[in-house]
């Protein structure tokens, strides 16, 4: 679990960061959350942009891959961006 002052960090982190993935109307498919485990072990924060064609809105998005990866952090959810984080064994991002 992430501090206030920890996720405003990390807010601040993502404020100049691109998305790094689309999520769109194939849903939650294994291959996107493989994906997303990729990104979050390399970069720690990943930024997901939900497409118009979505199913799901972006808290529905989030709370269906907490439930499938272990240790992730919300970040912020602005418009059509979700902003996730998660600890890496080899951390970058120094908390």
């Amino acid at each position: 679990m992430i501090t206030g002052k920890q996720r405003a960090y990390l807010k601040g982190l993502a404020q100049t960061k691109k998305a790094s993935l689309q999520f769109g109307k194939n849903g939650l498919t294994e291959t996107f959350i493989s994906q997303v485990e990729t990104n979050l072990k390399s970069e720690e924060l990943v930024k997901i942009h939900v497409l118009k064609s979505a199913l799901i809105d972006l808290r529905e998005l989030y709370a269906e891959l907490e439930e499938k990866i272990e240790g992730l952090e919300f970040v912020q959810a602005i418009g059509s961006k979700l902003t996730i984080y998660k600890k890496a064994k080899k951390p970058k991002i120094i908390l």
